[in-house]
């Protein structure tokens, strides 16, 4: 995940990130280059854009999946002249994909679903906030990086005494 947010709420209980099953990336994978041929840093950065950025899987779990995938016989890897190792469907991979067309559907959706849009928006808030934290600290005069600071400090004091709160109302 871009920024290691998380826990992300769901089904009524924390747990760190979002809900991948196994054979999530394989699927996620085949839809993929399903469209077109891609590299494996390429197929991280298109599963992360649609899911909203809640799922980005590891190189350590694309690449044991490519490889799966390969030895399967459903993909093979390729190099185009001057270019970077990639990786497109065999015609026993697009014969698997037209077959197993529900288990190849999006898998990106069921995954960012299963953190809910309330964990999704505040994802997003949070990289906002970033962004334009980053743009004081690269271009603001230092009373504003102060003042930037202090906005900070106070969110997190604010945010963490919303859990305080809630923890003693449990008590209670």
């Amino acid at each position: 995940m871009g920024f290691g947010f998380g826990p992300w709420p769901g089904e009524g209980k924390l747990h760190r990130g979002p809900r991948v099953r196994r054979g999530d990336v394989r699927a996620a994978a085949l839809a993929l280059l399903a469209e077109e041929p891609r590299n494996g840093y390429q197929l991280i950065q298109e599963i992360a854009a649609r899911s909203g950025g809640v799922w980005q899987p590891s190189p350590g779990s694309v690449y044991p999946a490519l490889q799966q995938l390969e030895d399967e016989g459903l993909i093979q890897a390729e190099t185009p002249e001057g270019g970077r190792k990639r990786y497109a469907l065999t015609s026993e991979g697009r014969d698997y994909v037209a077959a197993h067309a529900d288990e190849v559907r999006a898998p990106w959706d069921d995954v960012a679903s299963s953190v809910g849009s309330d964990a999704i928006e505040l994802r997003r808030l949070f990289g906002a906030v970033a962004m334009a934290g980053m743009q004081v600290v690269q271009v603001g005069t230092p009373a504003q990086v102060a003042q930037a600071h202090q906005i900070l400090t106070d969110a997190r004091r604010k945010l963490y005494a919303i859990l305080a709160a809630e923890d003693e109302a449990a008590a209670e």
